[in-house]
């Protein structure tokens, strides 16, 4: 386990995990006053997080699936990319793919963060590739079995 600094200036918990395996932990919406999203709209959405995470790491942002299947609330740019050198608000990017407007309360969960290590690349131009079983074959062409 590694320790990330986090400032929260909401006055809402810190996000954290529901289960013991759990991957990512809810993150709650930062707002003065309840928000209406309408059908189709979109919202940045505050969180009054702000975090310092070690080099090599990142945070993802990703929708809820409760929100997603009962109300038809996603997010854009999903998922999100938090780099280890951005120290400013965790922002949140909410649309609304229903038919029908949808509340948006202070503090209500409306998202997952992920924080995950990741590994940088050095590319290497080459001629060509490396014969594999797929090839080129994308978009399906492994079947539906």
């Amino acid at each position: 386990m590694i320790q990330v600094k986090i400032v929260n200036r909401s006055p809402f918990e810190l996000p954290a995990y529901a289960t013991f395996s759990s991957a990512g932990m809810d993150v709650r919406a930062h707002l003065a006053e309840p928000l209406l999203l309408k059908p189709l709209q979109r919202a940045m959405i505050p969180t009054g997080l702000f975090i310092e995470l070690p080099q090599g790491y990142e945070a993802q942002i990703r929708p809820r699936s409760g929100l997603a299947a009962k109300h038809g609330i996603t997010l854009l740019n999903t998922p999100g990319t938090v780099d280890a050198d951005y120290r400013g608000e965790i922002k949140i990017i909410v649309v609304n793919l229903s038919e029908e407007t949808f509340l948006l309360n202070p503090g209500e969960r409306i998202a997952q963060m992920v924080i995950g290590q990741y590994e940088k690349i050095e590319w290497l131009p080459v001629d060509a590739l490396t014969d594999s079983a797929r090839g080129a074959g994308g978009f399906g062409s492994t079947g539906m079995k």
